[in-house]
Parts: structure tokens; sequence; C-alpha cells
């Protein structure tokens, strides 16, 4: 790369999902249906589970820290998004755009281990329920999730210190609608090896080590699930754990199909549509099949809005 195509970089341009202009207006209304849809189910999760007495079990307690992680790296991206679509100028400067990728990055390394503590919840909850409270103590689920933050916080620490070192950029057009590792790495005129190694090599160790607990979880829960005598109970632990697995495939297997490759960041488009569906679509639909389907949470619900109707 001739030396002098490349400058150090004040700001950069997302060019977004899109530049076909008749898609605008569908595109906003679209993004900014399931924004307010994830904002509600998620917020609404949380003030419910703190709310109600009953919902305050280990399970429910890293329910609402899913939806706290679920609301935050969807209000990372989206709103910016959004923004975009409607404004001509999609720049955004460069400490905003590492600023985004570090909570990003944070948010979404949580979720990794979160799913994996939550599949081990589940595990103790089925495989020995009358010693579930005493395995799963107020302790214990506290240092898991403080471990899940703790983690991920240092891994966003590490490649935001990678990216940083980047001294010259050949273009500060970025093909991704936020501010993302793989597409800067691309942009980058210096040699960087080492940061897409680091970043495989992060990302692969975390997935293999969380997928390995989700299927070993399951595995247990399966192989428990089949002793059970009663087929109704059979069906609706089936059922739990089916949507359970059907999330946490469409999770992984972005992720895995994005960052566990060694030539990560060239995929384009194809990269982008399936980033939208953990970084949009799964912050949405997580409520819903972690929560909103149980049965203690419908009730909850009932009795709140009963209580607000009655008052």
């Amino acid at each position: 790369m001739a030396e002098e195509n490349c400058t150090t970089v004040t700001e950069f341009i997302l060019l977004g999902l899109s530049d076909i202009p008749e898609m605008k207006v569908l595109l906003f209304l679209v993004f900014l249906l399931i924004y307010a849809v994830t904002v509600l189910a998620n917020l609404g999760m949380v003030a419910l589970i703190q709310v109600i007495s009953q919902l305050h079990t280990p399970v429910y307690f890293f329910h609402s820290n899913l939806s706290l992680v679920d609301f935050g790296y969807s209000s990372v991206i989206v709103p910016k998004v959004l923004a975009n679509i409607l404004n001509k100028d999609k720049a955004i400067s460069f400490p905003a755009c590492m600023i985004q990728f570090y909570l990003f990055c944070t948010c979404v390394v949580t979720e990794v281990f979160l799913l994996a503590v939550m599949a081990y919840d589940h595990f103790v909850a089925i495989f020995n329920p009358l010693l579930y409270m005493v395995i799963m103590s107020q302790k214990l689920c506290a240092e898991l999730v403080s471990g899940c933050y703790l983690l991920a916080s240092v891994c966003a620490l590490i490649h935001l210190c990678s990216a940083l070192e980047i001294p010259f950029y050949r273009s500060n057009v970025i093909n991704h609608f936020f501010c993302d590792l793989p597409p800067l790495l691309s942009l980058a005129c210096s040699d960087v090896t080492v940061n897409k190694v680091l970043l495989f090599i992060m990302a692969t160790f975390n997935e293999s080590m969380t997928i390995v607990i989700i299927l070993t979880s399951y595995l247990f829960i399966l192989i428990t699930i089949l002793k059970m005598r009663s087929a109704e109970g059979r069906r609706k632990a089936f059922s739990t754990c089916a949507s359970h697995l059907t999330a946490i495939v469409v999770f992984h297997g972005t992720i895995l199909s994005i960052y566990c490759r060694p030539t990560s960041g060239n995929g384009g488009d194809a990269d982008k549509v399936a980033t939208v569906f953990y970084t949009v679509v799964i912050p949405m639909l997580n409520p819903l099949i972690y929560s909103l389907r149980n049965k203690d949470v419908k009730e909850a619900l009932r009795k709140v809005v009963s209580s607000k109707m009655h008052s």
C-alpha cells in the first residue's frame, strides 16, 4: 500500500445497510419498530422481576441481566442506525466509533457468557430441583454474573487497545452499519495480522468454552427429561429447551460465521445481514423466548395489570 494513500482518521463514514433511496423509509420503520419492542420488552422484564417478589429467584436474576445486556447493545447500535438512515451525513467521530465498539463488544461477550451460565442454571433446576436454591445461592449467582461482566470488559478492552494502535487507514468509509472490529481492520494500512489472529483466537476460545458448557448442560437436561414419567411434563420441558436452543443456535451461529474464521471481515453484505440477527433481532426475541413464555412471568404480568386496573 503506497504511503500517500494512508492517512490518520478523525471520523468514519458508516455506509449502513442499503443505499437504495426507496428502502430508507421501510428500513427506518422496521428498525424503529424492532427497537421499540426491544426496549419495552427488556426494560419491562427487568422492572417486572424487580417488582414481583415471586420472581426473586436465580433463574430470573439471570433473565434480568440478559434483558439488561440485550437492551444495552441494541441501544448502542440501533439509534445510530436510525439516524444514519434519515441523515445524509453518516459520519461518526473516531472516539465515538471506538466507544461504540467497546460497549458493543462488552455487551455481546457478556451475553455469550450469560447464556452459558443460564444453561448451567437450567441444568441444576431440572437435574437437582430439591437442592437448586442451595446450589444456586445468592452469592454464587452474583459471582457468576459479575464474572461475565468482568471477563467481557477485559476482552473488549484488549480488542480496543489493539484497534487504537492502528496508526493509518487507507479509507475512512466503513462498509457496515456500526463500528465493528473486522471492517475496521480491513481499512488499516499497517499489518494487522496480529489483530486478526487475536480476534480469531479470543472469539474461538470464548465460543468453544461456552458452547461446550451449553451442550453439556442440555445433554444432561435431555437425559433427565427422558426419565420423566409425565408425558405433559416432558412436552413442556422439551418445548422450553427447544426455544432456548433455537435462540442460542442463531446467536452463536452468526458469531461463529463472522468472528471465528481467519478471513473475518471480508464477508461484506453477507456479514452485515448476519450481524442484524444478533444485534437487532435476537435482543427483541430473547424476552419472549426466555421469559414471557414462562407461566410464572405470565402470572406476574396478570397481577401487575390487575392491580393497575383496580387502583
